[in-house]
C-alpha cells in the first residue's frame, strides 16, 4: 500500500516536496520510484531510487528533481524545484518490481504548476 501527500497548486519556478509512505511489504529490500500521470497521457516514471539509494532521472526532471529514502521510516520523498507548467500531473509512487507482479497504486498526490 502507498499514500502519496505533498502535492498542491504552485507558480512556475516553485518547489513541491512528495512524501510517499509505503507498507505491506519489506521496503528496504526494494528499489522504489515516483512516477507521473498528465492529464490524459500515461503514466511514466520519472524518478527511481535503488535499495543502496543509486538515483536516477528522467532526462526532463534531471537537476531539477531529486528522490530520496528513509528505509526506517518507509518513506521515499521526492524534492521538486524549478517547477515547469509540463510538470503538471499526478503523482505516484510504487516498486518498480512491485509493478511487474502486479502491485496496486496509491491515490496519487497531485501537482498542478500554473501562474
Amino acid at each position: 500500500q502507498f499514500v502519496e501527500s505533498g502535492g498542491g497548486l504552485v507558480q512556475p519556478g516553485g518547489s513541491l516536496r512528495l512524501n510517499c509512505t509505503a507498507s505491506g511489504f519489506i521496503f528496504s529490500f526494494y528499489d522504489m520510484a515516483w512516477y507521473r500521470q498528465p492529464p490524459g497521457k500515461q503514466r511514466d516514471l520519472v524518478a527511481s531510487i535503488t535499495r543502496f539509494d543509486q538515483a536516477d532521472y528522467a532526462d526532463s526532471v534531471k537537476v531539477r528533481f531529486t528522490i530520496s529514502r528513509d528505509n526506517a521510516e518507509n518513506t521515499v520523498y521526492l524534492q521538486m524545484d524549478s517547477l515547469k507548467p509540463e510538470d503538471t500531473g499526478v503523482y505516484f509512487c510504487n516498486g518498480p518490481t512491485l509493478v511487474e507482479r502486479g502491485a496496486s497504486w496509491g491515490q496519487g498526490t497531485q501537482v498542478t504548476v500554473s501562474s
